[in-house]
């Protein structure tokens, strides 16, 4: 007999009103398969982007938003010997795929999670797959990011943004970071070396020769980007795929640039734990809401003013 669990749908596209709660199947899992039941779920930009467009997620039926999880496996399908029922685990799983994390449990591959870092609970470890991930793949991968090179990292206090400092000094990079001047000594705080307040100085004029610029705000940032790298430099873009001219424009000043998308990642989310454990990461909650509350927190998150992370509370 088939059980039912408490997630969050939205049936059309909108704004945060669309989405509902529901009671809808509980998954089962299959062959190399887990069931784990969420605890917590982090709230990202790509959940209310893709609640308004559709844009980049193959989305199930019915749809539920959400990748950021954390819980404890309920079960394991035929094949998984990674993990048993009351494992502590957290991962990004499927993305850009449904994973349906804004719900009582979800199902996905054994190694689209990790063991829960020791030392923090559900609502912190929520908080760091995507972002997290993100920016450990962009810098670490993409960008190779080397002891003593010069990093800028722009929306330095948003969730992508305030790990990638931390991941970046893990690294041995000197670390630029642009935000409000309200945020700077929390970024100082994290690690960072240098700050710009963008609402006062045009950081194209403040900032030279970098070797990595990480972009999570799109448009003319690329472009102006590019203007502060050094000969040879990259410009990692977490923000827009539209960017044939900005490769264009890239060539042309001798610097690479291009777009990366987030994959689940065994061994990257594994690295993560590591350096939580070593106490060279963590996540910054700005506001934990309950599932229920879903809209609540997409209406909070569509303000842009998020300084870290915002969570579901689930289980």
């Amino acid at each position: 007999m088939s059980q039912t669990m408490r997630a969050i749908s939205h049936l059309r596209s909108g704004g945060p009103e669309v989405l509902a709660e529901i009671e809808t199947e509980r998954p089962e899992p299959g062959p190399t398969e887990v069931l784990v039941r969420v605890h917590a779920a982090g709230v990202n930009p790509a959940d209310w982007k893709i609640r308004t467009s559709g844009e980049l997620a193959v989305m199930g039926t019915p749809p539920i938003l959400g990748w950021d999880v954390s819980g404890t496996v309920e079960a394991v399908g035929l094949g998984v010997t990674l993990y048993r029922p009351g494992d502590e685990v957290f991962g990004m799983p499927l993305f850009p795929r449904q994973a349906g994390a804004y719900a009582e449990y979800v199902t996905a591959p054994a190694r689209h999670f990790a063991s829960k870092p020791a030392g923090i609970d559900h609502i912190q470890a929520a908080a760091l797959p995507l972002a997290s991930l993100t920016a450990y793949q962009a810098l670490t991968e993409t960008a190779q990011l080397a002891p003593g090179q010069r990093v800028l990292i722009h929306a330095a206090a948003g969730g992508v943004g305030h790990l990638a400092v931390q991941i970046a000094k893990a690294r041995g990079a000197y670390v630029i970071g642009t935000a409000r001047a309200a945020k700077h000594d929390f970024l100082r705080g994290l690690g960072a070396d240098e700050l710009i307040d963008y609402t006062a100085v045009d950081f194209t004029e403040a900032v030279r020769a970098v070797d990595v610029v990480l972009d999570a705000i799109g448009g003319e940032y690329g472009s102006r980007s590019l203007k502060v790298l050094r000969p040879g430099g990259t410009l990692v873009s977490i923000a827009s795929p539209d960017e044939d001219g900005l490769l264009a424009e890239a060539a042309a000043l001798g610097v690479r640039a291009g777009f990366t998308l987030v994959e689940p990642d065994y061994a990257g989310m594994r690295a993560i734990a590591t350096l939580v454990e070593e106490g060279r990461l963590r996540a910054e909650i700005d506001t934990v809401f309950e599932l229920a509350d879903a809209a609540k927190a997409h209406e909070y998150g569509e303000r842009g003013r998020t300084q870290g992370k915002l969570v579901l509370r689930v289980g």
